[in-house]
């Protein structure tokens, strides 16, 4: 493969990733809002790029040429869990740069297919199959949807991909990764992935580590028997002592 390209490097799942990939050989191009100042060992690697830039209002030609090197695009992007980070703008921000990203494959026409590997939430039912949370889950997330933007977010993130992108595109294809409640783990230890939640997701949530769902998110990049298994699919993750 050529190299992967990692959106929302500098979130605390974002570092996991580059480092899952990073461990395996693979040449990384992260993408770090300048705001953040996020400095790491990475940068001591041979096969690490960093590029300092807001990924929403970074000009289209420079976003083209990092795609043009990658056959893989890592999403880890999400909403700072401050005031501002949950109500302020860019509301969309996830659903946005997901578009950016669609709408520039399509120009570029390249010949093998991108991946998409988005990381998104367990709250977000699989419209495709379709899932049926239970009501007390479902009352639960309508209010999300009232009251908590980042969530609406999710969803139109991953509705864009389900509904827009589709199934038969012919320059990307995606995957939708759904962890349960992560948390911090130092290694990465054995976990479960299932089409649909096991549990109801608000009352009986399940946790993942993050080191998990990145060791996840980096074998769907590289590993193409299990990319065959869950492109095109909502994934959810959870340490196996769930």
């Amino acid at each position: 493969m050529k190299k992967v390209l990692v959106l929302g490097a500098s979130g605390a799942t974002g570092q996991q990733v580059v480092k899952a990939l990073l461990n395996k050989n693979i040449e990384v191009i992260a993408v770090v809002r300048p705001a953040s100042a996020f400095e790491h060992s990475f940068q001591k690697r041979p096969n690490y790029n960093q590029v300092n830039a807001d990924i929403l209002s970074m000009d289209e030609t420079d976003l083209c040429h990092h795609l043009k090197e990658c056959d893989v695009v890592v999403s880890c992007l999400g909403h700072n869990l401050t005031f501002k980070g949950i109500f302020g703008q860019p509301r969309l921000l996830v659903t946005d740069v997901i578009k950016k990203v669609a709408k520039i494959l399509s120009s570029l026409k390249l010949d093998q297919k991108v991946k998409v590997i988005l990381m998104n939430t367990s709250g977000n039912p699989n419209r495709d199959i379709p899932e049926k949370p239970p009501l007390s889950q479902r009352f639960v997330v309508a209010l999300l949807r009232l009251l908590v933007p980042p969530h609406v977010d999710n969803e139109k993130a991953a509705d864009f991909l389900r509904t827009t992108v589709g199934q038969e595109n012919p320059y990307m294809e995606w995957s939708i990764v759904r962890p349960d409640g992560l948390i911090n783990e130092a290694e990465v230890s054995d976990y479960d992935v299932h089409y649909s939640p096991i549990s109801n997701v608000i009352f009986n949530a399940g946790t993942v580590s993050r080191i998990n769902v990145a060791d996840f998110m980096s074998r769907l990049a590289i590993d193409k028997a299990l990319w065959q298994k869950w492109k095109g699919q909502m994934p959810v993750i959870y340490n196996s002592d769930k």
